[in-house]
């Protein structure tokens, strides 16, 4: 296996940092209030969120996944880029992860708060809900489905370094296409060039129902960060391959 690269090493540390921090120092509810990334008109919304939320994490299954991706792929991209280029390449796919959640969350409160508006629902009555979760009238007016939507896209904030990692993994499939790569629950390695393209489908297909591969319905996780992760390193990787970028060390 590959060293563990300097940059790399750092990140993880600090990931283990704030975790332990919202674990044992200050209470969870505190710290999320804090670091985690609340919807943009949330009282809660900080400015530093959109990058602060990739450091912190749910549990420690979450933050073992994800700290096990970032030394897998991140070291190997390090190894080749440097350090410089491959944090600028890391928290940039996490701003754009945070960008996208953020877009699509404001898609899932505006369209159905114009309904309600038009309904003759007043806005102050849609944010008392949107605070608060009582649905009083708003439930006569809209599915359920898109109650609970606007509800969680206002309320629950976004944590996780998934949406970076998942630039890493676009970055990984562009350099070593070839590379087998393989999941627990598929015993059979697969390409990168496939393996990539392929779990990113599900998370977009995933993300626009609404679940996740083992229950239906909301199950908190944010498939439209990781598809924001990607495309951000998509993007970054098509333009410093057009040009020539991707040889250079950034020193």
């Amino acid at each position: 296996m590959m060293n563990i690269t300097p940059v790399v090493k750092q990140l993880l540390i600090i990931n283990v940092i704030f975790f332990i921090g919202a674990q044992l120092i200050l209470s969870s509810e505190v710290a999320s209030s804090y670091f985690a990334l609340y919807y943009f008109e949330s009282p809660t919304f900080k400015a530093w969120q959109p990058l602060t939320h990739m450091f912190m994490h749910a549990n420690i299954m979450h933050i073992f996944f994800n700290m096990f991706a970032l030394y897998s792929f991140g070291s190997a991209l390090e190894h080749f880029w440097g350090g410089k280029k491959f944090l600028f390449f890391y928290i940039s796919c996490g701003l754009g992860a945070a960008l996208l959640h953020t877009l699509v969350g404001y898609l899932q409160i505006y369209f159905p708060t114009q309904t309600l508006l038009e309904a003759g629902i007043s806005q102050v009555d849609i944010t008392s809900f949107l605070t608060s979760g009582n649905y009083g009238k708003i439930v006569d007016l809209l599915p359920m489905s898109t109650i609970e939507s606007m509800y969680y896209s206002f309320k629950i904030p976004a944590v996780g370094a998934s949406g970076a990692v998942y630039g890493l993994l676009v970055a990984f499939a562009f350099m070593f296409p070839n590379a087998q790569l393989g999941l627990m629950f598929i015993p059979v390695p697969i390409k990168a060039k496939y393996f990539v393209p392929g779990i990113l489908v599900v998370d977009l297909i995933l993300g626009l129902r609404g679940s996740s591969i083992f229950a239906a319905g909301s199950t908190g996780i944010a498939h439209f960060a990781h598809i924001g992760g990607a495309i951000t390193g998509f993007i970054m990787m098509w333009y410093w391959k057009k040009n020539q970028f991707n040889k250079n060390r950034w020193s």
